[in-house]
């Protein structure tokens, strides 16, 4: 099992399941989402995302037609995101875990819209776009 939390512990989660694959997305509106040069986020099944905000803190924000966000209304860390037509899954912020997560990532996502002040370094494939689902299955994505 997996736990994460947002930055003032108001609202904890739990997962059920062990996480798969994910990769380093650079689009905006993730660059954006997240406050920094790229977001890291992983689908999950909705029906192994256990939520607890006993404050009634989570916060929903529609940031395109289809994509909900939600954080916290508290301290604004960002939680997870879902698509309204995806199938029950959530996409969890990484960066909101508190146990370890070994996996390491599959790949650079959407380099041609990156922030230019961000340097890509390693080995990990880059893509302009999608990466091809041979190399990341992004799970609750609108990958095609």
């Amino acid at each position: 099992m997996y736990k994460g939390s947002c930055l003032c512990g108001n609202i904890t989660y739990s997962i059920t399941e062990e996480l798969g694959e994910f990769g380093f997305c650079h689009c905006k509106s993730c660059r954006k989402a997240s406050g920094s040069a790229h977001a890291a986020n992983i689908g999950v099944e909705e029906q192994n995302f256990h939520l607890s905000d006993p404050q009634g803190r989570l916060t929903e924000y529609q940031s395109s037609p289809g994509k909900i966000r939600a954080f916290c209304g508290r301290c604004g860390s960002p939680l997870y995101a879902y698509l309204t037509k995806s199938e029950n899954i959530v996409r969890v912020r990484l960066g909101s875990l508190d146990t370890d997560f070994d996996t390491l990532p599959s790949a650079h996502t959407f380099v041609s819209h990156k922030a230019h002040w961000e340097p890509i370094e390693g080995t990990l494939p880059q893509f302009p776009e999608w990466a091809p689902r041979a190399v990341l299955v992004q799970k609750g994505s609108k990958q095609p």
